[in-house]
């Protein structure tokens, strides 16, 4: 750091601030630029671990996801990312496959590795882990997914008012017997866009018998196609569906095929994510669009707010404050005007 200052032609506290992501804005932007060029030319870097015995602080953040192969979670990580790394924090991510023995496992690992805090994906409505943690006072903000009893602070989409888009358009298209292929419902979301889809038919005039809700196991493509088999073996009157997420409807759309029914013309199909390539499904779907770049990196400033809150101050239990984000609907050509098929609309 002294042959950098000396280079640069600063004090070596001016180098030290010029080169640290969280005080590099305290330094002029061209002694800043300055400092950085002289750090390049010698080849220095920034001894971390040195850095975080001074500051009692790893610079990591543990990020547990559900399901990697999910493809919304590729860009939520990537805006915790660029959130982090503008503040010289390191994103540790942890996948769980939504399993609880895997998720404890990697929370431990990430705890033994001196994490400064937590991102969670993984939340369930009851979730043992996160009570401890919440106990144990570990920074911890969630993300789309939260507890029945707020523990921390969540950062989500407005999934009632997404559902309440998908309802009302297909209403507007003329259907009436419509039903929701949900998520499963020992998470938030799964129940929350099952209460929403049930609430925005009553408005409508549909009683909560004709709101049929048949629940998937998961959110994957597999679960979608066994409970859309449910629907249909059940409810074959059926005009269009609301699926839970993306991965669901692809399941669904599966099962159209497969029976001989076509999409939008016999049934119409609604997602909920707007998921990479939901424009290249055939056909392309309509579906709730959620920003999931922006829900990363809004959990990760929340949390490194709760950070330099708790060094600040004695250190209490965050605020579970929740922050929604606006939805819109994206209308593609999975959706149509209802028609008469054989056996009515039911």
């Amino acid at each position: 750091m002294s042959d950098v200052a000396r280079l640069a032609g600063v004090h070596k506290a001016t180098a030290s601030r010029a080169l640290n992501p969280s005080t590099s804005g305290r330094v002029n932007a061209a002694t800043a630029r300055r400092v950085r060029a002289a750090a390049e030319e010698l080849g220095f870097t920034l001894n971390t671990a040195a850095r975080s015995l001074r500051t009692n602080r790893s610079f990591t953040v543990g990020v547990l996801l559900p399901d990697l192969t999910n493809p919304l979670f590729p860009p939520v990580a990537r805006g915790i990312e660029e959130v982090l790394t503008a503040r010289g924090y390191t994103a540790l991510l942890a996948n769980t496959d939504n399993d609880e023995a895997k998720e404890r496992h990697q929370f431990d690992v990430l705890l033994g590795r001196q994490v400064d805090g937590f991102i969670v994906a993984t939340a369930q409505r009851e979730h043992a882990l996160l009570e401890e943690a919440h106990k144990s006072r570990v920074p911890i903000v969630l993300l789309n997914r939260c507890t029945d009893q707020p523990l921390f602070p969540l950062v989500a989409g407005d999934d009632n008012t997404g559902i309440l888009f998908a309802v009302r358009h297909l209403l507007d298209r003329g259907h009436r017997s419509i039903a929701h292929v949900a998520g499963p419902q020992d998470v938030s979301t799964g129940i929350t866009r099952a209460r929403a889809f049930r609430h925005a038919m009553e408005i409508a005039g549909i009683s909560h018998e004709q709101a049929l809700v048949v629940p998937a196991q998961a959110y994957t493509v597999a679960a979608g196609e066994r409970a859309t088999e449910e629907l249909l073996d059940h409810h074959p009157a059926t005009t269009a569906i609301v699926a839970g997420n993306d991965l669901i409807a692809l399941g669904a759309l599966h099962v159209l095929r497969a029976r001989g029914l076509r999409c939008p013309q016999d049934i119409s199909l609604v997602g909920f994510n707007d998921m990479q390539f939901a424009d290249e499904f055939q056909p392309p779907l309509t579906t709730v669009h959620v920003p999931h770049l922006e829900l990363g990196a809004e959990a990760a400033r929340l949390l490194l707010e709760q950070l330099d809150s708790s060094e600040e101050s004695a250190g209490g239990a965050p605020v579970a404050k929740t922050v929604l984000f606006p939805l819109h609907l994206v209308v593609r050509e999975s959706t149509a005007d209802v028609a008469d098929r054989e056996g009515g609309l039911g």
